[in-house]
């Protein structure tokens, strides 16, 4: 994709074969329920990652030098969520069995189930969930389709455990279902009272993690391009400390970034979910 892939021109790595890490974005939000334009969020990921600095404050490195290799997005399929979801684990799986760190761009949440099911195929019964979300997404079915971005996590229960993580906003029926499953999120009031969540959480993910950021998951002050803003959520520093401390105790296997709503005028979303994107790519490749 040239200057408009992750990283601009400077990333001169990123040629896939040679590249661990691989970004595949997908402009998708087919089930957006209030406010519409997250399909633009990839193409302004990507835009926004040509502007930062490639050497990384707190690793003391460029991440880029792993190899950033950034697919074609993937084509929304107008057929509905479900068909959707196929399409992006065909697109996912070739990366996947490559051995290469996916990271997928969106777009609505339930692009996390195309990117989640070749990785819960291939670490079938080690792998979880870190989902860093302000809502809950549990419900059963919304708007008539299991496959909606407010059903995604009860979805990707079906396929292993999910622990979530600045959860503030649920409905009587997902927290009905919380208490029937035992599920029990590190909301906002939790983080703020117990020193040690970050470890608590890290006992609770197993051998292989997933990571799924929904950018509503951080506070609105800091993060305002989501579709869905919730206030008093997680800042820069908390998810950044949580991130680093997964990445070095547990082996995450992939990873996305969704939500991302380009507001006119302000570009702080799509730099903080680049910055994100490259954070996580350099966490995994620490040596």
């Amino acid at each position: 994709m040239g200057s408009s892939g992750f990283g601009g021109p400077d990333l001169e790595q990123n040629d896939y074969a040679s590249s661990k890490a691989v970004v595949i974005p997908v402009p998708y939000d087919g089930t957006v329920s209030w406010r519409t334009g997250s399909r633009e969020g990839p193409a302004a990921i990507l835009a926004a990652s040509n502007n930062m600095e490639l050497f990384d404050e707190d690793l003391k490195r460029e991440p880029a030098e792993v190899g950033i290799a950034t697919l074609e997005p993937v084509e929304p399929d107008a057929r509905g969520p479900e068909q959707m979801v196929a399409a992006i684990a065909k697109c996912c799986a070739g990366p996947v069995s490559d051995g290469k760190f996916v990271v997928g761009l969106g777009g609505e949440h339930t692009i996390t189930l195309g990117l989640l099911e070749p990785q819960a195929e291939l670490y079938s019964g080690s792998l979880s969930v870190l989902q860093i979300d302000a809502h809950a997404d549990l419900r059963n079915t919304y708007q008539e389709s299991k496959y909606s971005h407010a059903c995604v996590m009860r979805r990707a229960l079906d396929k292993c455990p999910v622990v979530g993580v600045g959860i503030r906003s649920f409905c009587r029926e997902e927290y009905k279902f919380m208490k029937e499953s035992g599920l029990q999120p590190f909301g906002m009031e939790v983080i703020r009272s117990r020193k040690n969540w970050i470890s608590q959480v890290v006992e609770r993910l197993s051998e292989h993690v997933y990571v799924t950021i929904d950018l509503d998951g951080l506070d609105p002050s800091v993060c305002p391009g989501v579709g869905t803003p919730e206030p008093g959520g997680l800042d820069w520093v908390q998810v950044n400390r949580l991130l680093k401390t997964v990445f070095s105790k547990r082996q995450v296997v992939g990873a996305d970034v969704v939500e991302c709503l380009p507001l006119p005028g302000q570009v702080q979303t799509e730099f903080l979910a680049a910055r994100l994107v490259y954070k996580m790519i350099g966490y995994r490749f620490t040596e």
